[in-house]
C-alpha cells in the first residue's frame, strides 16, 4: 500500500448527498463509498472532538464492520488498567482496543450485531455471530448485553458472560469471591467467575497447560488452555 493510499485511508469527512458529515463508525464509511477496502480509517464516535483510528473491515459476510477489539500478533500488552480500557490503546492497523467509552456511545447511536473472528496456529478458522451487542456507560459498569447467537464453528462461548460488568486488575466488577479474575487470568472482560472466553489474555503460542486460562482463549472451540493465534471482535449497524 502506497503513502498516498493510506492517507486517502484517514480521511475521515464523507460527501453524502453534497453535504460534508463526520462518519460515526465504518458503516457510514462504506455507505459514502462501498468501493473502499478494508483498512484504518478515522471515525467519530462521540462527536466531532472525538477522532479515532478504527480497522475496517469492508470485506467479511458484506463489510461493514468497526473492530474494536484485535489480537495477531503479540505486539501489544493487554494487561492494562481501567483507564486504558476505558480510552482504548494499541495500534488500529495492527493489535489494539477502541475503548469502552466509545464503544459505549456506538452502540448508544445504533443498534449493532456483533461478530467474533477467530483463527488457531494450524490455520483453522471459525466465528461466532450475534444480532445485538450494546454495552452500558460507566456508571452501570459498561455492563456487556449480547444475544441472538448464530454459530459459525466456534460455539456460544459469550452468552456466559452476558450481563455483566466489565472488569480491569484495578477495577473487579466479578462475581468470583475468591479474588480478582482479572488479576488471575492476567487480562480484561466482562468476567464471571471466571471467563468462557478471554481475548483480552496473553499472547501464547496454541495447546499449553502449564498456566491455566491465562491465554487468548474461547473455550467452546479450542478449550482453556489453547491460545488463539487471532482473535477480532467486530460490530456493526443491523440493518
Amino acid at each position: 500500500m502506497t503513502l498516498v493510499s493510506v492517507f486517502v485511508l484517514l480521511l475521515a469527512p464523507q460527501l453524502i448527498s453534497g453535504q460534508l458529515t463526520l462518519p460515526v463508525d465504518c458503516s457510514d464509511i462504506y455507505n459514502s463509498d462501498n468501493s473502499r477496502p478494508s483498512g484504518v480509517y478515522t471515525i467519530y464516535p462521540i462527536g466531532a472532538t472525538s477522532a479515532v483510528l478504527v480497522y475496517c473491515d469492508m470485506n467479511t459476510e458484506g463489510g461493514r464492520w468497526t473492530v474494536f477489539q484485535r489480537r495477531m500478533d503479540g505486539s501489544v500488552n493487554f494487561y492494562r488498567p481501567w483507564d486504558h480500557y476505558k480510552m482504548g490503546f494499541g495500534n488500529a492497523a495492527g493489535e489494539y482496543w477502541l475503548g469502552l467509552e466509545n464503544i459505549f456511545h456506538l452502540t448508544l447511536r445504533k443498534k449493532y450485531e456483533l461478530l467474533v473472528d477467530m483463527e488457531d496456529f494450524s490455520g483453522n478458522t471459525a466465528f461466532a455471530r450475534y444480532t445485538s451487542f450494546s454495552i452500558d456507560p460507566e456508571t452501570y459498569g459498561y455492563k456487556l448485553h449480547v444475544s441472538g447467537f448464530i454459530d459459525g464453528g466456534a460455539g456460544d462461548s459469550l452468552d456466559y458472560h452476558n450481563e455483566m460488568k466489565f472488569s480491569t486488575f484495578d477495577k473487579d466488577q466479578d462475581y468470583w469471591a475468591d479474588g480478582n479474575c482479572a488479576k488471575r487470568f492476567l487480562g480484561a472482560f466482562w468476567y464471571v467467575e471466571c471467563h468462557n472466553v478471554n481475548p483480552n489474555g496473553v499472547y501464547r503460542w496454541g495447546g499449553d497447560a502449564t498456566l491455566f486460562a491465562v491465554g487468548v482463549e474461547w473455550e467452546h472451540w479450542k478449550g482453556n488452555n489453547y491460545s488463539l493465534k487471532s482473535i477480532s471482535m467486530k460490530i456493526r449497524p443491523v440493518q
